[in-house]
Formats: C-alpha cells, structure tokens, sequence
C-alpha cells in the first residue's frame, strides 16, 4: 500500500485554528500533487473545514485543542482525514443532523456526507472523539 500518513497537528480550538488546519491540508494536498485549485484540494479543504469548525464550536475543552491528521492512500485514491478533540459525547454523529431549510447553521454534516466517500466517529482515548472522513483523489 502507498500511504502517505502526517503526524496529527494540534490546533488552538478557535477559528482562526480552523481556518489554519485548513490552509494545512490544502499545502499537503499540493505536496502530494494536487494544485489547491483542483477538485480533489477544494473537497478535502472544505471537509477539513467543516470538521474543524465542529471541533471547535461543539469540542471546545477549555486548555485543549484538536488535531488534524491527513493520510494519503495513493493506490485507493483516498485522502483520510482525521479531527480529534477533547470532548466525550454518548452518541457521535453517524448521519447529518437534519436542520431546517432557513437556518444558518446546521449542513457542515451534510456537506461531509456529498464530499466523502465515507465517514463517521469514533471515541478516542483516554478522552474524546475522532470524527474522520475519506475523500476520493
């Protein structure tokens, strides 16, 4: 298998640590060969950017941050995205929360769901949870 994995970067939970793991995946998007105007770039900065902004605006640890990992599996044609924060929650999404049509908030989740191929969470530990998705390249 040719992956390609990056250590986790951690994140101040705050937008402008957001708007940073963004401006991350879009740099290793084009290290890997795909220029930050392609298709494949636009689609992991956008998930990036919604996990992140739920990171921070629903995981939000006083003193903690979240991480951001990227994995590369060329030969699946895959990129692996991985936000990790602080906060514990007894069921973590699975499916996009409906919202309602006029709110201004509400379809990041939704947006995962077009873009990915796959995603979901999963607990971390000791404390936390992992909310990943797979983006085709």
């Amino acid at each position: 298998m040719n992956e390609l994995p990056l250590e986790a970067t951690r994140f101040a939970s705050s937008p402008r640590g957001a708007q940073l793991a963004r401006r991350l995946a879009v740099r290793h998007m084009e290290d890997w060969g795909h220029p930050p105007a392609s298709d494949a770039s636009c689609a992991v900065a956008l998930v990036v950017g919604e996990l992140a902004a739920n990171a921070v605006q629903h995981g939000r640890v006083p003193g903690r941050g979240f991480s951001l990992r990227l994995t590369l599996d060329a030969a699946a044609g895959l990129v692996r995205i991985e936000v990790a924060d602080a906060t514990s929650v007894k069921r973590p999404p699975t499916v996009p929360p409906a919202s309602h049509p006029e709110s201004e908030s509400g379809r990041g989740l939704l947006l995962v769901d077009a873009l990915a191929v796959r995603w979901g969470s999963a607990p971390r530990h000791p404390v936390g949870k992992t909310v990943w998705a797979e983006v085709s390249v």
